[in-house]
């Protein structure tokens, strides 16, 4: 077993064993230089208001103060930073914590709560023959041979910051209690609940709000989703232990694990917050909730249930306001395309289509364009399936199968409402695209999504509709198509040539080489190892010319239609893929995954 005691380091001061204090660790700072003799004095003097200094670790102290790095002109020295510093003045290694990354029921088994808090560490990895715990207390290590003799493992250190630390400290282990406590009270000899134990445990439609484990559970669950930075919650049952993953940046990661009972649950107390029923188990249901985030924001997550082979599958969509409404310029589009857009949807009539598959973006880019041309002065109504944001400025109606309210029948509705702007959710049928084009006739502007590769081939739909070709020349404005690629990480991203075949398979029939300001991914704590951080669109945006409605016919060529949309100037999705990777901002392997096949 390796000797982890902190290792002397090349820095002008040690600091002393035991449990950092503040006035060593500002002699350390101001020995190292990273802080000023001068604000070393003014930390001491703004410490002595601080009621209790064994409470709060040093290093807070320190950040709080907002003191500026003797190294670094106009930075000042955060917390993380801080932390950085005591990792090399200890001689461990950095962690910054990624709660993605922690099977949090392992962990937790390793130690205490009582244990974790005391000596201010967590557990954040185990192996069969290891176990990796971040510490904020580096220099009191009296802990760890009872730690190595209990786990009869290798115990490897690393220093993460105190208020991570602490607050993962009381999430982890407070979950794990709640998920316990759950299961203790549950009949854990049967792995898929009867209907009569799933009504018990809603109790008239108060499931959940009688048992404060699975509030937890749930409340935990929704804030940790938000602060990931997760678009999708997926609640898995399966036969021995039901699984919860986030979608972040478009990718699947696995946060946590529940048994059965737990998982079962914890579903009933979404369906109850979502205003779903409770006691039928054997259809897929639909519902919302509405919630605030920990900056008091309100954030709507939109339900679905689904029966599966080992009970209910539940999938909450979240939809921040910061992401749905977004200024058009921040959602991707370069200026041409910007000023293009903005032209297109401020026409007093005519149709502008969206397309694109699900999950690339159509709905921030209708919403946040009906946010700019909701004024006071427009009267702008729309017809969804479902209401994904509800927004203010907005008169926003709602499918209903079951009463025969359709899209079609929905826009008749909609026409007798003296709208200015009409926003479809999605042309399915010819129905919903002839009331479309009767809206646009008698003088409405209309946005509306389809689902299709590229721009050109929206046409083509329509026509195969049933929507007659001259009533589609008349009324179609322009196409936009979309898609979202993940974008690189600012943080670790390093430049990277692109081999010739690759760049090749991006832009078939072309000689353009490959571009030199390219980039590549590492991985990083900010992007979780992935190598990338947050997505943007490519846009592949068609005004129908002149010369182009002349082109739509019955027998309409497709290709022949793209080479003359090509003409006229179109930028395709693959040419938009190329231009966001000679910016350095993605890569060729990023943009292949999401482009239609080359026909």
């Amino acid at each position: 077993m390796n000797d982890l005691r902190p290792r002397s380091v090349p820095t002008t001061s040690q600091l002393p064993p035991g449990r950092l204090s503040l006035e060593p660790v500002l002699a350390a700072l101001v020995a190292d230089g990273l802080l000023a003799e001068a604000d070393a004095e003014r930390a001491r003097k703004g410490s002595a208001q601080v009621r209790s200094l064994d409470a709060v670790h040093p290093l807070v102290l320190v950040s709080n103060l907002k003191l500026p790095s003797a190294r670094i002109a106009g930075a000042e020295l955060g917390l993380e930073a801080l932390t950085e510093w005591l990792a090399r003045a200890s001689g461990h290694a950095y962690l910054r914590i990624d709660p993605t990354k922690i099977v949090v029921a392992e962990v937790t088994e390793l130690v205490s709560h009582a244990y974790a808090r005391r000596h201010r560490i967590l557990p954040v990895e185990v192996t069969p023959d290891r176990a990796r715990i971040a510490t904020s207390e580096p220099m009191a290590t009296d802990w760890l041979g009872d730690v190595q003799r209990l786990l009869r493992r290798e115990v490897e250190l690393v220093v993460s910051n105190p208020l991570d630390l602490h607050r993962y400290t009381m999430e982890f282990f407070g979950v794990t209690r709640s998920v316990r406590g759950m299961q203790d009270g549950a009949d854990t000899a049967s792995n898929a609940p009867t209907f009569e134990q799933l009504v018990e445990l809603g109790r008239s439609g108060e499931v959940g709000a009688d048992d404060h484990h699975i509030v937890h559970i749930v409340d935990w669950l929704l804030q940790y989703a938000y602060e990931q930075r997760a678009s999708d919650i997926h609640l898995e049952p399966r036969r021995d232990v039901g699984r919860v993953r986030f979608r972040i940046d478009g990718v699947l990661h696995k946060v946590f694990e529940m048994p059965p009972p737990v998982m079962t649950a914890a579903v009933s107390r979404i369906k109850v917050l979502g205003r779903m029923d409770l006691a039928e188990r054997r259809r897929p249901q639909d519902g919302r909730i509405k919630t605030r985030s920990p900056g008091g924001r309100e954030v709507e997550m939109r339900l679905s249930t689904m029966p599966t082979a080992f009970g209910e599958k539940c999938v909450m969509r979240i939809f921040d306001p910061d992401t749905a409404f977004k200024d058009i310029a921040q959602l991707g589009f370069d200026a041409d395309e910007a000023a293009t857009w903005t032209e297109l949807t401020n026409r007093p009539h005519g149709i502008v289509l969206v397309t694109g598959p699900t999950g690339s973006g159509k709905t921030t880019t209708l919403y946040s364009t009906l946010k700019q041309l909701a004024t006071s002065d427009v009267n702008v109504c729309t017809v969804e399936d479902p209401i994904e944001m509800i927004a203010p400025e907005l008169n926003q109606m709602q499918v209903h199968h079951q009463i025969d309210l359709t899209f079609a029948q929905g826009v008749r509705t909609l026409l007798r409402q003296d709208p200015d702007i009409i926003m479809i959710g999605e042309i399915r049928d010819l129905d919903t695209a002839q009331m479309a084009v009767q809206a646009s006739l008698t003088g409405h502007l209309v946005l509306s999504t389809l689902h299709t590769n590229d721009a050109p081939s929206a046409i083509t739909r329509l026509l195969d509709l049933g929507l007659p070709h001259y009533l589609i020349a008349s009324t179609l404005n322009g196409i936009l198509a979309q898609r979202l690629v993940r974008t690189l990480c600012p943080h670790c991203k390093v430049p990277r040539a692109i081999e010739p075949e690759a760049w090749a398979s991006l832009l078939p029939g072309q000689d353009a080489p490959p571009p030199e300001d390219a980039c590549g991914p590492v991985g990083c704590l900010e992007c979780r190892n992935t190598g990338y951080f947050g997505r943007i669109g490519l846009y592949e945006l068609m005004p129908i010319t002149p010369r182009l409605r002349t082109l739509v016919r019955p027998d309409m060529d497709l290709a022949g239609f793209t080479r003359a949309a090509v003409g006229e100037g179109l930028r395709t999705l693959r040419t938009a893929g190329a231009e966001k990777i000679a910016q350095g901002l993605t890569t060729v392997e990023e943009v292949l995954t999401v482009l239609p096949p080359q026909e």
